[in-house]
């Protein structure tokens, strides 16, 4: 398997979320798998991108990484 990086698997889980949450585990083990290569800690995501970018959507979407092993941020 290659290496994915952090803005491809971002990518990825955006089209997943698109998909209602399509193959999301496998999408946040690559995303995750990407941020240990890059070096980072946390994954930033656009709220305009999310299907439902609200306030809970996005704490939802925070505690379901979260316990995947993903922090997640939003940009602003």
């Amino acid at each position: 398997m290659s290496e994915v990086t952090v803005e491809v698997a971002t990518k990825w889980i955006y089209e997943s979320l698109q998909a209602d949450n399509a193959d999301i585990d496998e999408r946040i083990a690559s995303l995750k798998a990407a941020l240990t290569l890059a070096g980072q800690k946390e994954a930033v995501f656009d709220p305009a991108k999310l299907v439902q970018s609200n306030r809970e959507g996005r704490k939802r979407m925070k505690a379901y990484f979260r316990q995947r092993g993903v922090s997640v941020k939003f940009s602003d």
